[in-house]
């Protein structure tokens, strides 16, 4: 069909209208038709949007934010320098760290980022007292990490292979076997969420092609209940030292959740049991189950 000179006038002022677009001079962020910002990111050659903005330097943000989480400390960002030792950067560190890609996304889509952020901040100052203070000067929030790697647990993983396995990619980046090391493997020590330290063989399976933690492994599946769906994460001291650290979390992000159980004593009675919650391993809420559903 062919087309009349209105048709090519109004074609012609689309394609004219679209490119006088501006671009962004921060990395990550790109226009929008209607005025906004739009704010992107890509991991392992897949695009991942980060949501649209009211200004240019607010999608920049949130750039800078996926980046540190996505890349690590070393990210190339357009404000921020990279995580420093002390003070809120260590804090932001560890909040990025403890969750997940798919978590950290999802609050810059909603815009709730800096709240959950300082939410994070205000309890771990306001609420945590005794053992959390330590942690904070301690091995906890004193103490800079690099993040490194997450990993959802798979049903094998918690089996009764005692082992679980490694992504190669992560595996040869970040725990690289010394040379003719494969077959007996390495002694690696990591240090969990309460500074107990771990010891897991880690070596490299020709039969299965993998890298695996596996002596050890199946003590702390027990001690700390893992179950698959749930997530670990690695992390490594910023400092000379090269300590490892290893922190879990459950799907439903709590330790425990309570239900009302028959008490044993009087059958026609039921015991109200508690919801606890954990946050870096601290106890931040314990409550009868009819406070908090």
């Amino acid at each position: 069909m062919a087309m009349s000179c209105s048709d090519e006038g109004t074609s012609a002022s689309i394609f004219v209208s679209s490119q006088k677009l501006p671009s962004s001079k921060y990395k990550g962020v790109v226009p929008q038709p209607n005025g906004r910002w739009g704010a992107q990111i890509y991991d392992r050659h897949q695009r991942v949007w980060l949501g649209t903005f009211e200004e240019e330097e607010q999608a920049a943000k949130a750039y800078d934010v996926a980046a540190q989480r996505f890349r690590g400390r070393d990210a190339i960002t357009n404000f921020k320098l990279p995580l420093e030792v002390a003070g809120n950067d260590v804090m932001e560190s560890y909040f990025l760290s403890s969750h997940s890609k798919d978590e950290i996304v999802d609050m810059l889509r909603k815009h709730s980022y800096a709240s959950e952020l300082e939410q994070t901040k205000y309890s771990s100052v306001g609420e945590f007292h005794g053992s959390t203070a330590k942690r904070i000067r301690g091995n906890g929030f004193g103490e800079a990490r690099e993040y490194l790697f997450e990993k959802v647990v798979t049903p094998s993983d918690v089996g009764k292979l005692n082992r679980m396995v490694i992504p190669k990619q992560q595996a040869e980046k970040y725990f690289p076997l010394p040379s003719g090391s494969s077959a007996n493997g390495v002694l690696l020590n990591f240090e969990d969420d309460i500074g107990k330290v771990w010891r897991f063989r880690y070596c490299y399976w020709s039969s299965s092609q993998s890298y695996v933690l596996t002596k050890g492994w199946t003590r702390f599946v027990k001690e700390k209940n893992l179950k698959a769906g749930d997530r670990v994460s690695f992390q490594r001291s910023v400092g000379p030292d090269n300590k490892l650290f290893i922190d879990r979390r459950h799907r439903n992000g709590s330790d425990f959740v309570g239900v009302r159980v028959p008490d044993k004593v009087n059958p026609s009675k039921s015991v109200e049991a508690v919801r606890l919650v954990r946050l870096f391993g601290v106890n931040i809420l314990q409550a009868p189950l009819s406070d908090v559903l």
